[in-house]
C-alpha cells in the first residue's frame, strides 16, 4: 500500500467575527497518500479553501483551530514553530492559488519572482548546517511554541466561552427564549391580526374608490362628457350644474360608506382584542420564568467561566513546568549538535578545498603554458565547480529557472524570463505560478481552484500540464475545485464537502457511478453535458450561515429526499464500501429506498457505455499493433503466396 503523506485527523477550525464563530471547518479526516490526487470538491463556503491553509500554515489571525491534527511525516503541523514551518512551506508542500494576477508581483520581472525563493536559500554551506542541526533545533524551538499554541488555545476556550455567555444572556438571546414561551398565542394572535388588516385594508379600498370619484379628474371627465353631448345653447352652464348635482351625490355617497367602513373596522378591531389580550396575558404571565432563566443562566456562565479560567491556569502552569524541566536538556543536546555540526562543516569545507586545489593541481600539472585558452577555461570550471557546491549564483538560478518554464510549457522562456506579470496571458501567468510552485520540488502540491479564472480551453492545457508534472515528479496532490469536471479529468479519490463537513468519500469511480449522497447528486444534476437530453437541475436555496449551522444534516433545508431525522440528528458515515463512505440517513437500514435523480442515472449509464465503447477500441487498437507488430508465419499451404508476400514485403521495407 501506498506511503500516507498527510493525514487530517477531526479537524475542526472557526472564525473570530463581530457577529460570531462562523464554523468554517467542523470535524473533518482525510488521507492523501504518495504519488495520488485527492480531490476536494464542494460549492463556495464548504470550507474547502480554509482546509487547504491549514495544512499550509496560512490561516488567517482570526482563525481558531479547535481541535484535529495535521499529520506530516509524523509529525503535527498544527503545533510546529513558524520557523519549522517556513521550511515545510513552498519547500515540501507547494500550494497552486486560483487568481494567479493575484499571486505575483505586478511590478516585479518574472524571472526574478521564479528565482527569489532559490536565491534566499542560496547559500549550501548555510543550508547544509541548518539541515544537521535541524533536528534538534526543531524539538527546542516546537516545544516553547507548543507551549505557546496550549497558552493560547487555553485563553481562546475561556474567551469563546465569556463570548457565547454575552450571546445567550444579550437581548436577542432572551428575546428568543420568550419568543419560544409564547409561540402558541403569538402565533394566534399574528394570523387574527392578518385577517384583521386585510379586512381594514378592503374598508379603506372601499373609502378610497368612493373618493375617487369625486376627484378633479373624474368630475373634470363627467363634465366634459356632458359638454360634448349636450346640443342646448347654453350647454356650458348646464354641464356644471351636472357637475356639482353629481358631486353632492358623491358626498353623500361617501359619507355612507365611510360611516358602514369605520363600523366595520370596529367590528373587526372588538373580534382581534380577545386574543390581543389573551397574548398579553401568557407574555405577563411568563415574564417572570424569563428573568428566572437569565439569572439561572448568567448564575451557570458564571460557574463555567470561572472553573474555564481555573482549568486553563492550572494547564497553562503545568504545561510551563513541563517546558521549564524540558528546556535545558533540549538546548544542551542543541548545542552540543551545534558543537558537532561545525566541526562537520568544517571538514566539508576542507575537503571541498582540498578537491579544488586538487583539481587546480592537475589542470597545472596538465598544461605548460598558463596562458593558452584550454587552461584558462579548465581553470575556470574548477572554480565553477567549487563554487557550486558552496553557493547557487544567480547564474545557477538563472539556469535552473529558465528549465522549469520551458517543463511548464512557456515558449521562449530565455525571453520571458526578463517580462512583467502584466505582458503574459492568464494561462501563462498560471504556468508561471505553477512554475515558482516547482522551484523547491516539493512532493506534496495543494491546487487552490488554479483554473477558476480560465477560459476552458486553456483550462484543459494546464490541468494536462499539472497531470504530467505530477507523474513526472511522483508529486501528491491536493486539488480544490467546485467544478465536478474537472474532477473527473483529474482525481483518484475524491472528498465531497458541504457546510464545513465532508459528506461523501471515495474513489472517483465511485462517487462518480455509485453517489450516494443526495448533495452529490445535486452536484451532478447540475454540470452540463452534451450527451444528457435532461434538464438541468439548480440547487434550490443557498447554503446555511455557519454562525448558526443548520441541526442535522446541513443539506435537509436544500434536499427534496429529506426525512424528519435529518432535521433532528446529524447522520454519521455509512460504510458503502471499503474505499467508499457517505454521511446520509438514506443509507440506514430503516430507511425507505430512494432512487438517485433520473438525470444522474441516465449519465451513469451513458458515461457506463463510452468507458465500455472507449475500452473496446483500446482493445482492437491492441490487436491491431500486436499483429502489425508479429512476424510472418509460412501457413502449412499455400506456400508460393506467402513466400510471394515476404518478399514483397521485404523489397517494401
Amino acid at each position: 500500500m501506498a506511503e500516507k503523506k498527510i493525514e487530517v485527523k477531526n479537524l475542526t477550525i472557526t472564525f473570530k467575527t463581530d457577529n460570531g464563530l462562523v464554523q468554517a471547518v467542523r470535524d473533518i479526516s482525510f488521507d492523501l497518500y504518495e504519488g495520488e490526487t485527492l480531490c476536494i470538491v464542494g460549492e463556495s463556503g464548504s470550507g474547502k479553501s480554509v482546509t487547504s491553509k491549514a495544512i499550509m500554515g496560512i490561516l488567517a489571525n482570526n482563525a481558531i483551530v479547535e481541535s484535529g491534527s495535521i499529520i506530516y511525516e509524523g509529525e503535527n503541523l498544527l503545533d510546529v514553530s513558524e520557523e519549522e514551518f517556513h521550511k515545510i512551506r513552498g519547500h515540501r508542500i507547494g500550494m497552486i492559488f486560483q487568481d494567479p494576477l493575484s499571486s505575483l508581483n505586478p511590478i516585479m520581472r518574472i524571472g526574478k519572482q521564479i528565482t527569489e525563493a532559490t536565491l534566499i536559500n542560496a547559500n549550501i554551506i548555510k543550508q547544509k548546517y541548518n539541515d544537521l542541526i535541524s533536528k534538534e533545533l526543531m524539538a527546542y524551538k516546537n516545544s516553547i511554541a507548543r507551549n505557546n499554541i496550549l497558552i493560547a488555545k487555553e485563553k481562546n476556550k475561556v474567551k469563546l466561552l465569556e463570548a457565547e455567555y454575552q450571546k445567550s444572556v444579550s437581548q436577542d438571546g432572551i428575546n428568543k427564549y420568550f419568543t419560544k414561551l409564547i409561540q402558541t398565542e403569538q402565533a394566534a394572535f399574528d394570523e387574527k391580526a392578518k385577517e384583521y388588516n386585510a379586512k381594514v385594508f378592503e374598508e379603506n379600498s372601499k373609502i378610497k374608490a368612493a373618493k375617487k370619484k369625486n376627484s378633479v379628474f373624474a368630475l373634470f371627465n363627467y363634465f366634459m362628457d356632458v359638454y360634448k353631448n349636450e346640443v342646448k345653447e347654453k350647454k356650458f352652464s348646464f354641464a356644471l350644474k351636472q357637475v356639482k348635482k353629481l358631486r353632492a351625490e358623491n358626498k353623500e355617497e361617501i359619507a355612507l360608506v365611510t360611516a358602514e367602513a369605520n363600523n366595520n373596522i370596529a367590528q373587526y378591531r372588538a373580534e382581534l382584542e380577545p386574543v390581543q389580550q389573551v397574548l398579553e396575558a401568557k407574555k405577563a404571565e411568563v415574564r417572570p420564568a424569563v428573568i428566572e432563566y437569565k439569572n439561572k443562566l448568567v448564575s451557570e456562565y458564571e460557574a463555567k467561566i470561572a472553573q474555564a479560567k481555573i482549568d486553563a491556569k492550572k494547564n497553562i502552569e503545568e504545561s510551563k513546568a513541563k517546558l521549564k524541566q524540558d528546556l535545558p536538556g533540549l538546548k544542551a543536546a542543541l548545542n552540543d549538535r551545534k558543537k558537532s555540526a561545525k566541526v562537520e562543516i568544517n571538514e566539508y569545507k576542507a575537503a571541498l578545498k582540498k578537491e579544488y586545489a586538487d583539481n587546480l593541481a592537475k589542470v597545472n600539472a596538465k598544461y605548460t603554458d598558463k596562458t593558452s585558452e584550454e587552461y584558462k577555461k579548465e581553470v575556470e570550471a574548477c572554480k565553477i565547480d567549487y563554487i557550486s557546491k558552496t553557493r547557487i549564483t544567480k547564474a545557477e538560478a538563472k539556469r535552473r529557472a529558465i528549465e522549469i518554464m520551458r517543463e511548464v510549457g512557456i515558449p521562449m522562456p530565455e525571453k520571458r524570463f526578463k517580462q512583467y506579470p502584466f505582458e503574459f496571458s492568464g494561462g501563462m501567468r498560471q504556468r508561471i505560478v505553477i512554475a515558482i510552485a516547482l522551484t523547491a520540488s516539493p512532493d506534496v502540491l495543494i491546487c487552490d481552484e488554479p483554473t477558476t479564472a480560465l477560459d476552458v480551453t486553456i483550462q484543459a492545457q494546464i490541468l494536462e500540464l499539472i497531470k504530467r508534472l505530477k507523474r513526472e515528479r511522483n508529486i501528491s496532490c491536493i486539488f480544490i475545485t467546485h467544478d465536478l469536471g474537472v474532477v473527473a479529468n483529474m482525481a483518484d479519490r475524491v472528498a465531497v464537502m458541504y457546510a464545513g463537513k465532508i459528506v461523501e468519500y471515495g474513489t472517483a469511480e465511485e462517487i462518480f457511478f455509485e453517489p450516494k449522497h443526495p448533495y452529490t447528486w445535486a452536484l451532478l444534476s447540475s454540470i452540463p453535458d452534451v450527451d444528457s437530453k435532461e434538464r438541468l437541475e439548480a440547487i434550490p436555496g443557498t447554503p446555511p450561515d455557519m454562525i448558526y449551522p443548520p441541526v442535522g444534516d446541513a443539506f435537509a433545508l436544500r434536499s427534496k429526499y429529506a426525512m424528519q431525522i435529518d432535521f433532528k440528528h446529524q447522520p454519521p458515515f455509512f460504510k458503502v464500501s471499503d474505499t467508499h463512505y457517505a454521511a446520509t440517513w438514506l443509507l440506514h437500514p430503516d430507511a425507505p429506498k430512494v432512487e438517485m435523480p433520473k438525470i444522474v442515472s441516465e449519465r451513469i449509464k451513458t458515461s457506463l457505455a463510452s468507458v465500455k465503447k472507449d475500452k473496446k477500441n483500446e482493445t482492437v487498437e491492441e490487436v491491431v499493433k500486436s499483429d502489425d507488430a508479429a512476424p510472418l508465419k509460412k501457413p502449412a499451404s499455400r506456400k508460393r503466396s506467402t513466400k510471394k508476400t515476404v518478399k514483397e514485403d521485404s523489397s517494401d521495407e
